[in-house]
């Protein structure tokens, strides 16, 4: 969403983050969460196109998008019940990731830190 979004100060990381993992071809994946997260932003805000963009940008960079499942989030509710530092989406992602072997997850966001089966790269450190 930074690497997509307007003015920011993890915008520039991200999108180049981005970028590195496209050119060193690392295999990029997301769930349908992440797409419903990118419509609903964009068109609380009014911006259909940019919404539009931003998805289909999201959909080329990723070899998959994992469909989330009663189990997924049958499982995000036992993570939100052990950790209250993680948010209900987050607990989704990382529903998600474990059904899929998954473990780590490019993001900015510290609240996967406390969740052991996830190792978070920070993308600045990524493109370090």
């Amino acid at each position: 969403m930074y690497a997509a979004g307007g003015s920011h100060p993890l915008r520039a990381v991200c999108r180049t983050a981005l970028e590195v993992a496209v050119d060193r071809r690392v295999r990029l994946v997301t769930n349908s969460e992440v797409l419903q997260e990118i419509l609903y932003r964009y068109f609380s805000l009014d911006r259909p196109h940019a919404a539009r963009t931003v998805y289909e940008a999201a959909t080329s960079l990723c070899d998959e998008v994992y469909a989330v499942e009663e189990r997924h989030t049958a499982r995000a509710l036992e993570l939100l019940l052990e950790s209250r530092n993680l948010s209900p989406r987050d607990a989704i992602h990382v529903a998600t990731m474990e059904s899929q072997d998954l473990r780590r997850i490019l993001s900015t966001d510290r609240d996967f830190d406390v969740i052991e089966s996830v190792e978070r790269i920070d993308p600045a450190v990524f493109i370090s």
